[in-house]
């Protein structure tokens, strides 16, 4: 099997992330018990085994937020034990006052390669993490992001199709800093206006050649390992955004609910079907690679 870089998995600690605790609050993957646990780095490494996993990125997932910078000196200290992760992406809240300062101090860890600060909405307020559907709109938010420009970060765009079109001149005015769609753009919705508003807002954000797609999390509203389903969000994503604006991204330990890692791995190379040499290494290595730095 050829390289490949992992540019979307986690770690925990369970104690240090709130959304592990205990609570009645719905999650958009379901039932979590079985990760509601430690997943460390000897797992992670372990799921790994067999796959030839060259280089991987974390990203944040969520601890509490005034703890972001202690996330980050945690998982610096993991790879630098370990030689794994190789790229962190860090959480900074970009409304904030002192984003400048925090993104700042985040740089302070050599594997810091980008930013992700969760923007999507849904009617479904369970499903949401911010309550403005276009707060990347927000005078603050923009700020926020100017630093990220300055600093030559990547941040990784979570939303919902929904936000799509919206976000398009937000991913124009930042041409030089890469915008990794993450989860495909969550396609929740697969009835024929479900599918065709995913498919519209693919095409738009398209035309900002900085934004690239991110192949993680395609089992999320499935709950299983359905190559059926990740079929066609695959292969729309490669006709529309092409090979080279595409990366493979494992979501691991969450996709871990209903799957393995092998499993969901060579589901996506089912999915990607039959490209070119340089195609599939654009796909599972290059992408990522150049996005983030590594």
């Amino acid at each position: 099997m050829q390289k490949i870089i992992d540019s979307h998995h986690h770690i925990w600690n369970k104690v240090d992330v709130p959304w592990l605790a205990d609570e009645p609050k719905p999650r958009i993957f379901g039932p979590y018990e079985a990760i509601r646990r430690d997943y460390l780095v000897d797992e992670l490494l372990s799921d790994f085994e067999g796959f030839n996993i060259e280089k991987s990125v974390y990203i944040q997932c969520n601890w509490d937020p005034s703890r972001a910078l202690e996330e980050t000196a945690w998982v610096q200290s993991v790879a630098d034990a370990n030689k794994f992760p190789q790229g962190i992406v860090a959480y900074v809240d970009l409304t904030a006052s002192d984003a400048a300062k925090k993104i700042e101090a985040q740089l302070q860890y050599k594997n810091v390669k980008g930013i992700r600060q969760q923007l999507h909405w849904h009617e479904n307020p369970h499903w949401s993490y911010v309550t403005d559907p276009v707060m990347f709109n927000q005078p603050a938010f923009r700020k926020g992001m100017d630093v990220i420009e300055k600093h030559n970060l990547a941040f990784d765009l979570q939303i919902f199709p929904s936000q799509m079109v919206a976000a398009t001149e937000f991913a124009a005015a930042y041409p030089n800093t890469p915008m990794i769609l993450n989860h495909a753009g969550m396609p929740e919705d697969r009835s024929l206006e479900g599918w065709n508003l995913w498919l519209n807002g693919m095409r738009s954000l398209a035309k900002s050649k900085n934004v690239l797609v991110k192949f993680s999390g395609l089992n999320t509203y499935e709950h299983k390992c359905d190559v059926e389903k990740m079929l066609p969000v695959i292969q729309e994503s490669l006709s529309i955004f092409g090979a080279n604006r595409c990366m493979y991204g494992s979501n691991f330990p969450i996709e871990k609910l209903w799957t393995n890692y092998g499993t969901y791995l060579n589901a996506v190379i089912q999915c990607v079907g039959n490209v070119s040499s340089s195609e599939f290494e654009d796909i599972f290595y290059n992408t990522a690679k150049t996005a983030y730095k590594l």
